[in-house]
Formats: structure tokens, C-alpha cells, sequence
């Protein structure tokens, strides 16, 4: 049995608690059972699309957060490839300025085959810093598919990352994906037409929501317009109180979802419909009914 009480002030024991988690060694389910929440921690997402510079602005966020001794938890969700599930770990050189200071807490997540872009155990391994007393924590989405809505019901506070180029693009965005963000981030702003696709922005965004919606336009590389943003996220802590409910319901719905498909094993799924598929009469609906 594990007996973790995971603690900002000892990263060891918050690591230890997250692998428990991550990994639903002996002790997890006792171990967020017992979680304890002392003070409101602000969830911040940051997703967008891939190469938007979305690891950059964390990294420049992290580092103005902490000019105000705040300490900063982050969880960097990474791509897995779907043949051998392992992580790239990308975000974890972007970041790397920040892993040795004392004041930030890193951790690289897989997306173990998620199509959403979001790992099941995202948002028990999020409370585990929640209540690890840490003062914020900003979770980076991979960025595809599903993950852009995804991220909305466990954030706090979303920041769609955007760049010039997708201007062509912008017109074709679903309307959930537009409905979700908190604020937006034209990053590389010194690109050309970033003033354009800013407006057009703020034009499409004004159409779809009553109320005023911020964007912010941003060098990341070079930390420009980093202090408006950080402003926001510090003058907000609150912003999606109003749906706390549906958020509640939405995290219960993946955890019950995790929990029923614990004992489906990928790999040997694949092992076993490799060897099925070979059979000429294969029906995959009928594999499906008879794998349970």
C-alpha cells in the first residue's frame, strides 16, 4: 500500500504520487481518495494547434509567474505513437530553462493512444498537483484532433495558441473549438498579415460570444507580449465558476470511462486482431462482440 502525501515543498513525494496515479499502482484509487484541497488552484490549458509555439509560451509564462513567487506545476501531455506507445517528449527541451529551478514542477504525460489529445489520467494526475499546494498549473494539450474541446473541461482557464499562417484556416474553425478559449494567442505576431489575421480574429469572435474575449498577440521566442497574458491569468482565477457543473460532470464522465476500460489491454488487442484478421471471413463488428 502507498502512503503519499504528495507536497509542493517535496517534489520527490509529488513525483512519487504521480507515477502511483499515472500508473494505478497499489494505492491510487486510496491515494486520490484522500486528496486534499487547502486552496483554490487555477487549471490553466494551453492548446492549439502543432507548431504554434505553444511549449515557448508556456516557457515565457512560467518564467513571469514566477517574478510574483508563485510556485508553477506544469503537465506537458506528448504525442504517442500509436505502434509503439512511447512518448516523444518534445515539450521537455522547449522547457528545458525551467527544470532545475526550485519553483517548477514538470512532468511529461503520454496521450497513450487517446485520439483526444488527452490522457484518462490527465485529470487525476491534475488534482494530484492541485493538491499539492502548488499556486497554479498549466497543462499543454498535444493539439489534435479532439483535445482543443477536451482540454475545456478541465481547465480553469483556456488559451487557444494560434499563428498567422492559419488565417486561411480561421473561417473553418468549429464553433466548439471557438466557444472553449478564454482568451486567444496570435503567436509569431512578427510574421506577416499577424495584424490581419488579429482582426479578422477578433471579428469572428465578437460574432460568436456576448461578451468581450481577449486576443493577445505574441513573440513567445523572444517573450513579447507575455505580461498581458500573465496579467489575465492573474486577474482571473475564477473565470469559468459558472460552469462548474458541466466541468465536474465532464471529469466524472472520463474517470468512469478509464475505470471501464481498465482491463482492455492495446497491445494485446492488437496481438489478438493481428491474428484474427488473417481469417478471410473477419467481420470486425463480430471481433468486437465476442473480444468482452
Amino acid at each position: 500500500m502507498q502512503n503519499i502525501k504528495p507536497d509542493c515543498n517535496d517534489f520527490r513525494s509529488v513525483a512519487r504520487a504521480l507515477t502511483v496515479v499515472e500508473n494505478d499502482l497499489n494505492g491510487a484509487d486510496d491515494l486520490l481518495k484522500k486528496l486534499s484541497f487547502n486552496k483554490a488552484v487555477p487549471v490553466i490549458g494551453v492548446t492549439g494547434p502543432p507548431g504554434a509555439g505553444k511549449s515557448t509560451l508556456v516557457n515565457a509564462l512560467i518564467s513571469n509567474l514566477l517574478t510574483k513567487g508563485l510556485k508553477i506545476a506544469v503537465l506537458a501531455i506528448d504525442p504517442t505513437s500509436p505502434f509503439n506507445f512511447g512518448s516523444l517528449l518534445g515539450d521537455r527541451i522547449r522547457m528545458a530553462p525551467q527544470f532545475n529551478h526550485p519553483d517548477v514542477f514538470i512532468r511529461s504525460l503520454a496521450t497513450r493512444g487517446s485520439l483526444g489529445g488527452l490522457s484518462a489520467k490527465t485529470i487525476e494526475m491534475a488534482d494530484v498537483l492541485r493538491a499539492s499546494g502548488f499556486d497554479y498549473v498549466l497543462i499543454e494539450t498535444v493539439g489534435v484532433g479532439q483535445s482543443e474541446i477536451e482540454i475545456a473541461g478541465l481547465a480553469d482557464i483556456t488559451l487557444l495558441v494560434l499563428v498567422p499562417e492559419s488565417g486561411d484556416e480561421i473561417q473553418n474553425i468549429k464553433s466548439g473549438l471557438m466557444e472553449i478559449a478564454d482568451a486567444f494567442v496570435v503567436n509569431k505576431a512578427d510574421r506577416p498579415d499577424a495584424d490581419l489575421f488579429a482582426n479578422n480574429l477578433k471579428k469572428i469572435i465578437d460574432q460568436k460570444h456576448e461578451g468581450p474575449i481577449p486576443v493577445f498577440k505574441t513573440i513567445a521566442s523572444s517573450s513579447e507580449g507575455i505580461n498581458e497574458i500573465t496579467d489575465f491569468i492573474l486577474s482571473a482565477p475564477n473565470i469559468r465558476n459558472t460552469r462548474k457543473e458541466l466541468l465536474l460532470a465532464e471529469r466524472a464522465y472520463k474517470i468512469i470511462q478509464h475505470k471501464r476500460m481498465a482491463d482492455i489491454n492495446k497491445k494485446k488487442l492488437q496481438l489478438t486482431i493481428a491474428e484474427a484478421s488473417n481469417d478471410p471471413n473477419f467481420n470486425l463488428y463480430s471481433f468486437v462482440d465476442g473480444y468482452f
